[in-house]
């Protein structure tokens, strides 16, 4: 067997016993999921609230910006609360760039879908924050066949280097990490395919609201 062969055959049993460590979702229960989802209204973000996402590589809490940022932070915290992010994974990760997930798709059988899912809706742009390091956006359709600059409804990323680049693109800003960039920093360095996949699913294993005192934070600044 040539090393090539060997090599490709090593990626897909790394890939397939990560997929076995999630549940996965067939094609009826995810649609059964978005469907839920159409019938929710979105939440009143508080300026208490903290989300956390918690992996087996540590806990990340993101604060989302309701002044700047409402449609999304309340959608957020929807999805939040529904539980729609438990499960999938940081299915795109780049050292220096960014962390992203929040995909249904990345908890069926098929990695090669991940990053092609929403939950049924886009989200209009609300463009004002800037790209800092810990900035936490709306991922989104090309500009070609997303004109509007809407935002995918559940795709999300972690800055991990503050992008002007992306400022200037057009994607919606709508938290930042207050605790756990060196998470992030941890995903991004797990060993990937050729599309930026981690070999092994980095799973959000829980997510919830939280407080800034829950998770000894600082209180909010008077």
């Amino acid at each position: 067997m040539h090393y090539r062969t060997i090599s490709g055959f090593i990626i897909m049993l790394a890939i397939g016993w990560s997929l076995l460590q999630a549940q996965t979702l067939n094609a009826d229960q995810i649609k059964e999921i978005r469907e839920k989802l159409k019938s929710q209204p979105d939440e009143f973000v508080l300026p208490t609230d903290v989300v956390v996402i918690e992996t087996d590589l540590g806990k990340i809490c993101i604060v989302l910006d309701f002044n700047f940022a409402p449609l999304h932070a309340m959608n957020f915290k929807k999805l939040v609360n529904a539980g729609y992010f438990e499960g999938t994974t940081f299915h795109r990760v780049i050292p220096g760039f960014i962390v992203q997930g929040g995909d249904i798709l990345s908890r069926d059988d098929n990695p090669r879908n991940d990053g092609t899912g929403d939950p049924g809706y886009t989200i209009p742009g609300e463009f004002g924050r800037k790209h800092i390091k810990g900035a936490v956006a709306a991922a989104r359709m090309p500009d070609q066949v997303n004109p509007g600059r809407e935002s995918n409804g559940s795709q999300f990323y972690i800055c991990l280097e503050a992008q002007p680049m992306l400022d200037r693109l057009g994607y919606s800003v709508f938290g930042k990490v207050l605790s756990g960039m060196e998470v992030a920093e941890k995903i991004a360095r797990q060993n990937t395919d050729r599309m930026d996949r981690p070999l092994q699913n980095v799973i959000m294993k829980k997510v919830y609201i939280s407080t800034r005192e829950e998770q000894n934070l600082p209180p909010l600044s008077e």
